[in-house]
């Protein structure tokens, strides 16, 4: 579904980011992955191309709070690969702390990452984009965008920003073909998931209409579509993937 095309995936070291490169190169792209240091970035790269040894893939680790150096490392990308169709703004941080003890530099230090880079990102590749005549921008958010949690406030209030950012440039960036979308994960069977007792997971599960917790590569199921010519039509919108998960 994505043969021929040069995507750029941040976050794309662990979790729902990996499943993602994993999945476009599947489907025959070239996958540049962002990570937080060189080191992660040297360990995915080695995870994926022991699964996929003929895979095109790159690694980059720039500060993605810094505007300057996503713009260096998106221009690499586009000099490596000529241009540059696909930008997964994956990479975030979360939250649980009440507000009570709630230090107003982890709120800055969340919201930095968590729309910031998208903004920073989506700024790099939007020329790069409409030169070539269109592209894709998704952008990662989550279910609590809709619901809010009961702590760690930052979290959901980047995510509300992320479904925003969507909405409108996905109205600003149309005429130039650029569509942008976000994908709400529900609760994903991540490192973080993985590491919980089963009977935590157990309850969890018990809330979700599906009865269980959300794969990995269920929700690269969805960047997949919208980053293929099958969603030629669909732009500014917000895809939850939660298994309709009761709040």
């Amino acid at each position: 579904m994505l043969k021929g095309k040069i995507a750029v995936v941040t976050g794309g070291t662990r979790g729902i980011g990996m499943a993602i490169v994993k999945a476009y190169l599947s489907e025959g792209a070239s996958v540049a992955l962002f990570g937080s240091k060189p080191e992660t970035v040297n360990k995915a790269l080695e995870e994926v191309k022991a699964e996929y040894p003929n895979a095109d893939v790159m690694g980059l680790s720039p500060n993605l709070s810094s505007y300057s150096e996503v713009e260096k490392a998106i221009s690499e990308v586009k000099e490596h690969y000529g241009k540059i169709d696909i930008l997964v703004n994956n990479a975030g941080i979360s939250a649980m702390e009440p507000i009570y003890n709630y230090e107003p530099s982890a709120f800055d230090n969340i919201m930095d990452l968590n729309v910031n880079s998208v903004f920073y990102c989506s700024k790099a590749v939007a020329p790069i984009m409409k030169e070539q005549g269109g592209g894709v921008i998704l952008n990662t958010s989550s279910m609590v965008s809709i619901y809010g949690q009961t702590s760690g406030c930052g979290y959901p209030t980047s995510k509300f920003a992320v479904n925003g950012l969507t909405k409108s440039l996905a109205r600003e960036l149309g005429k130039d073909n650029i569509r942008v979308n976000a994908v709400l994960p529900g609760v994903t069977r991540t490192d973080m998931v993985a590491a919980l007792p089963k009977e935590m997971v157990d309850r969890i599960a018990a809330t979700i209409p599906l009865g269980r917790v959300g794969e990995p590569e269920e929700v690269a199921n969805a960047f997949v579509f919208l980053a293929s010519d099958k969603a030629s039509y669909i732009t500014g919108a917000t895809l939850t993937v939660d298994g309709a998960t009761q709040v």
